[in-house]
Parts: structure tokens; C-alpha cells; sequence
């Protein structure tokens, strides 16, 4: 058996673009992936770039061509040439499942559990401007008491835990976002100092939204990249009284993150935004989190599963991070069921009306559980006929209009 096509698909993902590889053998077998190009345009065009050395392959092989592909983009390693290689090696491994009848964790050493944890990532975040809210027909959040009632929503639909951003009210509500402003216009950028205005703001957040949830479902905050280490310190210690999950801290210097976790009296989880063995390997060494987070369609399962080897010998967790489809959070799952150090999956609810159309089995949730199936491969493909019916339109990158204030 030879791979003999590659084949990208795209469709409208409301906030994003749900993107799609698609490996064919000569003997008629489909691998499906799942990958993003979220503010990193051009995973697409590096696939192409990389066809001609998959083309004629032998997908059984797979470690082999992960190798092969690693050595083609040597000098330019990470970022959309890692996500690129990630996608090929995960389309070839669904090719591998079903060509032997088992389902990919399986190729893992088989499952150490087929219940997930699994906690309702983006909370509120979807829905704080009138745009992202209409696309997922939500209603629009303006005011930091609706707070409240969204916890609840999330404790009623059965989920255990919860992760929001820095939701800011006001005048001008938005998502607070400086680090990826592209203009320094936005307020806290570039600078990414944490001021009290700011503090007041995030500890009015978790107050209501501590009320919706009750003291049982668990709140995990996300501060991406947005401050220096004097501003995590300072959300960090305002908010200690509410005693969240953990803090997710996006850095990449492993000293200043491990002198954070030093500090901090939680849990600290990071590496969402790493590629390879490479990159995590000083995040370890140097005991800077305590859960490392994997993204799994950006490194590619049989890279992941090295990665969460190496966190399980330095005793840390891992997580896996997913805020894309179904077959996304499949991908995660995977590598989640087949670890012994698995803490938590990540899933976005909020999502566009036809996002379980574009899939023949959507991500089954039971009392904030992910079911895996097992089916061969991821356990679903893509139905292409969904996927041409919503293509992708030109606004549909809406990292811009969540983090800028709202004109209301």
C-alpha cells in the first residue's frame, strides 16, 4: 500500500476555518486530519510543499516518514512546518488504524481509559461581541452579572470545569487580549503590564462566575501570553482566594515560568504553543509547569506521545489542547485515552450549528465525559458534501474583533 494523494478542504468555522487533510492510499483507504491556520497562515501551502515526498510512501511506516519530513524542514523547524507535518502524520495514522481494524490509541499501547475528562474551554468568550455571539446563536454577554448564569449553564450541561478568559465590561466590553494586538492602539499593548484597574475587573469575573458554578465545577483561567512576570504574579496572588484549577500561562522562557510556579500557591499549566521534543524538553528540566499542555494536530500523535513519555519521567501532567472541531478534539483524545499522566481534555461547546454536520460521528459528552468509540482510526471521517456546502468567508479569523473593544 502507497499514499497516493494529499487534499486539503476548508470550511466556515465561524470564529475560524475548519481545515481538512485528506491522504488516499492506491488501494483506496481515506486518513483524515484535522488542522488550523489560527493567526499562522500557510499550513495549507507547506503540505503542498511536503506532498512530493509523501506521495509514494509506505503509510505503515509511519515514524519513518515523520522522519523523512522532520529532515526536509530541518532549517526551518516548528511552527507551520511542524503543524504542516503533524497533519500528514495524522491523516497517515487514521490510514494505519483502519488498515489493521483497530482504533488509533490502540497504536498507542492501547487504552488506558475510554472516559475523558473534559472541560468547556472559551467560556463567555464566544459570546462577549454581538458577531462571534450571532454566529453561534448565543445571546450577546454585556454585563459581568450574565456571568453568573453562564457558570450555571456550564454546571446544568453536566461539565466538571471551565476555562474562561479575561472577560472586560464597561463601556467597551471585550476579550482582553493585548499580546496579540497588532496595533498599539489596543489597550495593554505592548507593554502587557497587569494594572488595578485590571485586577478589579478579572476578581469581579471570577466572583460571578464562582456564584453561577458553585464550589464543585472547577474554574480555569487563561492569561495566554498577555503579561510579564511581574503581571502574572499580581493576577495570580489577587485571585488566590478563588481557588482556580490552574492558571495557563503562555511563555517562552522556562526560567521566568518556573520561578512563576515558584511563586504561585496552584497549579501552572503551559506549553500549549511548543513544537517537538526539542522544545518541551527545557520546560521539564527546569520543572516550570505542572501540566504540560500538548497540541497534538500542531505536533502530530507519535510526537505527542513522546512528549507526554518525557513529562510522565519528570512527573508532570499532560493536557491537550483543542479549541478547533470534532475531529480535533478526537485527534487529542487519542492521545489522551493512551497515557498514564492524563489530567484533562480541552473542548469548545460554543461552535457554529453545523460543526457536527461536517463529521459522520460527532465527539460524544456524557456527564462531562468524552466517549471514545472504538471505531478504527480517529473513529469518524469527514463528510466532504457538509464541508463544500459552508465554505470558508473572508472574515472568518475573528481574533481581531473578540480582543479589540466594542464601539456599542
Amino acid at each position: 500500500m502507497k499514499i497516493a494523494k494529499l487534499e486539503s478542504l476548508h470550511a466556515d468555522g465561524g470564529m475560524s476555518v475548519f481545515s481538512f487533510l485528506k491522504v488516499t492510499t492506491d488501494e483506496g483507504i481515506v486518513g483524515w486530519s484535522e488542522y488550523n491556520e489560527f493567526m499562522n497562515p500557510g499550513v495549507a501551502s507547506v503540505i503542498e510543499h511536503l506532498a512530493p515526498v509523501v506521495i509514494g510512501a509506505d503509510p505503515l511506516a509511519t515514524d519513518a516518514l515523520s522522519a523523512g519530513l522532520y529532515a526536509k524542514t530541518r532549517l526551518t523547524t516548528g511552527g507551520i512546518s511542524a503543524q504542516a507535518i503533524a497533519a500528514i502524520e495524522n491523516a497517515v495514522f487514521d490510514i494505519k488504524g483502519k488498515a489493521l481494524n483497530v482504533p488509533c490509541y490502540q497504536l498507542l499501547g492501547g487504552p488506558i481509559r475510554t472516559r475523558l475528562p473534559v472541560y468547556w474551554s472559551h467560556c463567555g468568550t464566544y459570546r462577549m461581541n454581538p458577531a462571534t455571539a450571532a454566529m453561534i446563536n448565543k445571546p450577546q454577554i454585556k454585563h459581568v452579572e450574565q456571568l453568573q448564569d453562564l457558570a450555571a449553564e456550564v454546571k446544568e450541561a453536566g461539565f466538571k470545569a471551565f476555562k474562561t478568559n479575561i472577560l472586560l465590561f464597561g463601556e467597551h466590553g471585550n476579550v482582553h487580549g493585548p499580546c496579540f494586538a497588532s496595533s498599539v492602539d489596543v489597550p495593554g499593548a505592548p507593554e502587557l503590564n497587569a494594572e488595578t484597574p485590571l485586577l478589579k475587573a478579572v476578581t469581579s469575573q471570577m466572583t460571578q462566575l464562582r456564584k453561577g458554578a458553585g464550589d464543585d465545577v472547577d474554574i480555569l483561567l487563561d492569561l495566554n501570553f498577555n503579561f510579564k512576570t511581574e503581571g502574572y504574579l499580581k493576577v495570580i496572588r489577587t485571585l488566590e482566594p478563588f481557588n482556580l484549577f490552574w492558571y495557563e500561562i503562555d511563555m517562552f522562557n522556562p526560567t521566568a515560568l518556573a520561578y512563576i510556579r515558584q511563586q504561585a500557591n496552584l497549579p501552572v499549566a503551559s506549553c500549549e504553543s511548543l513544537y517537538g521534543i526539542r522544545e518541551f524538553r527545557p520546560y521539564f528540566e527546569q520543572q516550570s509547569m505542572d501540566v504540560a499542555i500538548i497540541d497534538v494536530p500542531w505536533n502530530g500523535i507519535w510526537q505527542s506521545y513522546k512528549i507526554a513519555t518525557m513529562a510522565d519521567a519528570h512527573e508532570v501532567n499532560v493536557a491537550g489542547h483543542n479549541f478547533n472541531g470534532h475531529l480535533y478534539t478526537m485527534i487529542n483524545a487519542h492521545l489522551c485515552a493512551a497515557i498514564p499522566n492524563f489530567r484533562i481534555l480541552e473542548m469548545d461547546v460554543d461552535a457554529v450549528p453545523w460543526r457536527d454536520d461536517l463529521v459522520t460521528y460527532p465527539a460524544q459528552i456524557e456527564d462531562g465525559e468524552l466517549v471514545l468509540s472504538d471505531r478504527p482510526g480517529w473513529g469518524m471521517d469527514i463528510n466532504e458534501e457538509a464541508v463544500h456546502a459552508h465554505p470558508p468567508r473572508p472574515d472568518n479569523n475573528l481574533q481581531a474583533v473578540l480582543m479589540q473593544p466594542e464601539r456599542r
